[in-house]
């Protein structure tokens, strides 16, 4: 930083008030790079400056920073608004991203003549009335139909006028002739008539659903104390709607009325947060949406800008909302509940499900567009599991196969970024041990290995994984650190007696980490195991078969595998070959070879 840049940001840091506020960084070219807010201005921005951060991120910030504005407000609400704005106008490059910055649908009651009620995602200040928004189209779509299969609601677009409709100069449409309108558009409805079915509708928009089917349930008892059953009927057929609806929709008690529900989940890159708006014990709202993390924030201060952003956008006034935890928050006439049981609990275990189920799907989501993505992911919790200095990119897997000592093979198989590295594979030929000795076999294959990659100065592997329990892993430390004096982490697939993956091993003495058998994880370490096993026995098969079919005709000089091959498939075995006449070979592998033959085979 520049002596009179520096000059200039103590200056700013020595007269910087003590109230709450919003501060603004800005990098050499004028342009804002971060937004923050405060209770104390001072002491915030001044923590900048005065002490070494932990947080690469955060350090990288500090030395762009040329200078320092502020906006003082009354509140720590206010501030916390004025930023939720800042960070929308500016999306300075440090601060968190919100990824769901889409226009989401409404419903509009429309400042009219007999109004209309449809789906926008366009707010026009024209004194119409829109509820929501709505998380997605499909529920927007959900809430109309229901209202259109209630009240008898016009759809065209005619701009109805008293004058309009005494002059005629309208039509009625297919929505009348199938008793979706009551063409008001031809003075066939009063516009009372119409204005009371408008206010229900807009009672059930607020969220009241609870307060229109007592309305419902009491006129439909009148109606028919007065013998009226056939408008009796026409009521319940609406009231059953609505109450179809509510049951689907209600999940606590309805005496739990205008309350926010708020969760939190996130990983290192994200940070995910749900919503739920509850009215009358029923679900108004819910929405889950994603913040991109730029800096190390705490997660009390991405709930609370998430807290922020969702009331604002959803037109909240709820005076309580549900949180997991503690926040150091204060919102003016607002109370923060931390639920331990009861309806209130189970509202915020409903979100904190949502919220978990959305952070899985974008996991799922973004390792469909990027398989390697999943991969790194799955390293990374092996590299936790087993508290690794470095993600473990580099695996070696090994693998005895033998069949009562005989044919005794071993095989290395290597995956790289959880990928089979097919070239890096390679096959040994037990040479020091005799009989089924599987410890043993190990030991001489793990130390031809690694001596030989210490000799060459080849790259070692990240992690050893051994096929076997608690003695194999032994066998190939006692390898590593003791002879060959290497630092390499060990660790052990064991199988069940169906020979199946059960345990994943690691530590000095072993344990098993207890993973879920349906786990990505654990799948991955089993695919790891499977290959190597599959590779030693392929291996193991190719050796046997060879020793099988060797013959006299391997020991004469000039007759290869081709004429071998040839030879027995045409006579099945030596004794018919011998057998053969000169003029029978000559013709199958020429004469010069039948010549080698026959003295060969008389030797």
């Amino acid at each position: 930083m520049k002596e009179n840049t520096k000059d200039r940001i103590d200056l700013i840091l020595a007269t910087i008030p003590d109230s709450p506020g919003c501060y603004q960084y800005f990098d050499e070219k004028g342009t804002i790079i971060y937004v923050g807010k405060a209770k104390n201005l001072k002491k915030r921005v001044t923590s900048y400056f005065n002490k070494e951060h932990d947080n690469n991120k955060t350090r990288v910030l500090v030395k762009q920073i040329r200078d320092i504005k502020y906006i003082v407000v009354d509140s720590e609400e206010d501030a916390l608004l004025l930023e939720n704005n800042l960070i929308k106008q500016y999306r300075p490059r440090y601060n968190v991203l919100l990824k769901d910055d889409k226009t989401y649908p409404s419903i509009v009651v429309k400042n009219e003549y007999f109004p209309r009620v449809f789906q926008t995602r366009n707010i026009v200040r024209d004194g119409s009335q829109y509820y929501g928004p709505y998380p997605s189209v499909y529920t927007a779509k959900v809430m109309l139909q229901m209202l259109k299969d209630i009240y008898p609601i016009r759809t065209c677009k005619y701009p109805l006028t008293p004058e309009t409709i005494a002059q005629g100069k309208y039509k009625e449409c297919l929505q009348y002739h199938i008793k979706r309108c009551k063409a008001p558009c031809i003075g066939l409805q009063s516009l009372e008539e119409y204005m009371k079915n408008v206010s229900e509708i807009k009672e059930i928009l607020k969220g009241n659903i609870s307060h229109i089917a007592k309305i419902l349930y009491e006129k439909m008892q009148q109606l028919a104390v007065e013998l009226r059953f056939e408008e009796a009927q026409a009521i319940k057929e609406k009231y059953e709607i609505i109450e179809n609806y509510r049951s689907k929709s209600t999940v606590v008690t309805p005496m739990l009325h205008n309350i926010d529900v708020f969760s939190f989940a996130e990983n290192e890159r994200s940070a995910y947060i749900n919503f739920l708006h509850i009215g009358n014990g029923a679900i108004v709202q819910a929405h889950t949406f994603e913040y991109r993390k730029k800096l190390d924030e705490e997660k009390e201060e991405l709930l609370g800008l998430g807290i922020i952003e969702m009331r604002k956008r959803f037109e909240s006034n709820a005076r309580e909302i549900i949180v997991p935890f503690d926040l150091d928050l204060q919102l003016e006439g607002i109370t923060f509940t931390i639920p331990q049981r009861g309806d209130k609990k189970k509202l915020l275990e409903l979100s904190e499900m949502n919220v978990r189920q959305y952070k899985i799907d974008r996991l799922k989501q973004a390792e469909k567009l990027n398989p390697e993505q999943r991969n790194t992911r799955l390293l990374k919790e092996i590299q936790t599991q087993l508290q690794l200095k470095k993600l473990p990119a580099h695996i070696e897997c090994f693998d005895n196969s033998n069949i009562q000592g005989s044919d005794a093979v071993a095989a290395c198989v290597v995956f790289i970024m959880g990928k089979p590295s097919k070239k890096d594979y390679r096959k040994y030929i037990i040479k020091t041990v005799e009989g089924p000795d599987d410890y043993a076999s190990m030991k001489e294959v793990v130390y031809r290995r690694y001596k030989r990659l210490k000799e060459e100065g080849a790259p070692l592997p990240d992690l050893i994984i051994t096929d076997g329990g608690k003695g194999q892993m032994e066998v190939v430390r006692e390898v590593i650190e003791d002879e060959l004096h290497l630092e390499i982490p060990i660790t052990g697939l064991a199988k069940d007696k169906k020979h199946r993956t059960s345990e994943f091993l690691y530590g000095s003495p072993p344990t098993s980490l207890g993973l879920a058998r349906q786990s990505p994880l654990f799948h991955l370490l089993e695919q790891m195991q499977n290959e190597v096993h599959r590779f030693a026995i392929t291996f193991h098969k190719e050796k046997r078969s060879k020793r099988q079919t060797a013959s006299e005709l391997d020991q004469i000089k000039g007759i290869g595998e081709k004429t071998k091959v040839l030879l027995l498939r045409e006579y099945k075995s030596v004794k018919r070959i011998k057998k053969a006449s000169p003029e029978e070979l000559k013709k199958l592998i020429g004469e010069a070879k039948v010549a080698l033959l026959k003295e060969g085979l008389t030797k």
